[in-house]
């Protein structure tokens, strides 16, 4: 049976579901969301779903919980409509950070994020560039996790002239895994900071390990979110002889004082994909890099039952 394949968009990311949509050659799906006087929200698709394959995009920004409970509910609709398999589409997937209970008597959110999501009804999970890649195992369902370093590394070729001058500096420790992976690709060494964390939006270089002196630094991360480690890395970079500071990451956050301590910076740009809204007006260091293609690519590959493991490098 060729079930047909329908991708719907929930509130945190519409234009990336509709740059998905596009790449497939298939119109966005129809639903509606609403919230009601007593803050509690309602979802209804307006088309049929029985027996389709729904992949239904949401990335969970803030507002967090707002649109964490939106996929919930549509998945929820989706599977109470017949739909045959529900896939979410998390780009930017909230709480990967809480991976472990490293404190007492807290909770593992993103364990519990896996089973709200396992318990709505979702058949499987599509997202990108985990912070912490073990939040994979708290999935019970098929879980496929993509990566951006292709489409960050293609960023780097296209926007670096000297290139062969250039050095991939990892922000922290945590990093250099992904790091490392891009500065193979790129052909250009390695560097990386240990940095101490004082608070949420704090954080303290404490050495630079590796030589960048009259290069171009490349700092390469997950995400932004304050941008308090991007600056203090772009800061001991300066500090240790590079010429210049260039920035990529997978997903933009831009919380808080993010894009004022960008502004203030001496960062030459800062790039981000779209698995979170870019900021409108976009401010001139800021460059965004679509995933909507790749996010396409692995849809269809999903549908038709093929392999997507070419696409996670």
């Amino acid at each position: 049976m060729d079930r047909p394949l329908k991708v719907f968009s929930g509130n945190s990311n519409p234009v990336l579901a509709q740059g998905i949509a596009s790449s497939l050659e298939l119109p966005l799906g129809r639903s509606l969301t609403q919230k009601f006087a007593n803050d509690n929200l309602f979802v209804r698709f307006e088309e049929s779903l029985r027996e389709a394959d729904v992949f239904i995009v949401q990335s969970l920004t803030p507002p967090v919980h707002d649109n964490l409970f939106e996929l919930l509910m549509m998945i929820d609709a989706a599977k109470g409509a017949s739909a045959h398999r529900v896939t979410a589409v998390i780009p930017y997937f909230s709480y990967a950070r809480s991976d472990k209970k490293d404190e007492p008597r807290i909770s593992v959110a993103a364990r519990l994020v896996a089973d709200m999501l396992q318990s709505a009804g979702a058949d499987r999970v599509l997202t990108m560039t985990l912070h912490s890649p073990q939040v994979h195992g708290f999935f019970k369902i098929p879980m496929d996790h993509l990566s951006a370093e292709m489409v960050i590394a293609n960023h780097f070729v296209t926007q670096i002239e000297d290139l062969e001058h250039a050095i991939v500096v990892a922000p922290d420790a945590g990093d250099i895994k992904r790091a490392s992976s891009l500065a193979r690709r790129l052909g250009t060494p390695l560097a990386f900071i240990d940095k101490q964390r004082l608070s949420d939006t704090e954080v303290e270089a404490r050495s630079l390990v590796g030589d960048v002196e009259n290069k171009i630094a490349l700092i390469i991360d997950d995400e932004i979110s304050t941008a308090g480690s991007l600056v203090k890395a772009s800061q001991s970079v300066l500090k240790a002889g590079a010429r210049e500071v260039y920035a990529a990451v997978t997903h933009g956050v831009y919380v808080g004082p993010a894009l004022e301590r960008i502004a203030r910076s001496k960062i030459s740009t800062v790039a981000a994909t779209d698995t979170c809204t870019p900021p409108e007006p976009l401010p001139e260091k800021l460059r965004v890099l679509s995933v909507a293609p790749l996010f396409a690519e692995a849809i269809y590959r999903i549908h038709r039952g093929e392999s997507i493991s070419a696409l996670f490098n």
